[in-house]
């Protein structure tokens, strides 16, 4: 499974989004292979516009859900912190969704620079999309 970020979702729906990015995104919905999480749909639906939330949240509704409790909140208060001790400064909310992707051994799916640097300090598997943006099964 495949926890997409926000980011990615941003280029899916945006209309002069990356074609790259949407074919790697269609493949993962289609392959049954795309996850969402809380922090994700609030930062996403929080920015979209009024008149779009309907056509997003039915998109959203279709995707299994991560949830997350007080033990994800605190592991990644301690990721947070461990990036912090290495002079590294990421967003809470994309530690967050990192976290929520590590503690289910997912990849995530973002086109953000941040998930790349967490990845070589926490661990965080990154998802690479095939040729065409076909899906990419592990290996």
């Amino acid at each position: 499974m495949v926890l997409i970020d926000t980011s990615a979702w941003i280029e899916f729906f945006r209309r002069d989004g990356d074609p790259a990015v949407k074919l790697a995104m269609q493949a993962l919905i289609e392959a049954l292979e795309a996850t969402l999480c809380g922090p994700v749909e609030m930062e996403f639906l929080g920015g979209a516009l009024p008149h779009e939330r309907r056509r997003i949240q039915s998109r959203f509704d279709i995707l299994p859900y991560l949830s997350n409790d007080q033990k994800i909140w605190r592991q990644a208060a301690t990721h947070y912190a461990t990036l912090r001790s290495q002079g590294i400064t990421v967003p809470w909310n994309d530690v967050l969704v990192a976290t929520l992707a590590l503690h289910h051994n997912y990849r995530t799916y973002a086109v953000d620079r941040h998930f790349e640097i967490m990845a070589t300090h926490l661990g965080l598997r990154l998802y690479t999309p095939g040729y065409n943006g076909a899906f990419e099964p592990e290996s």
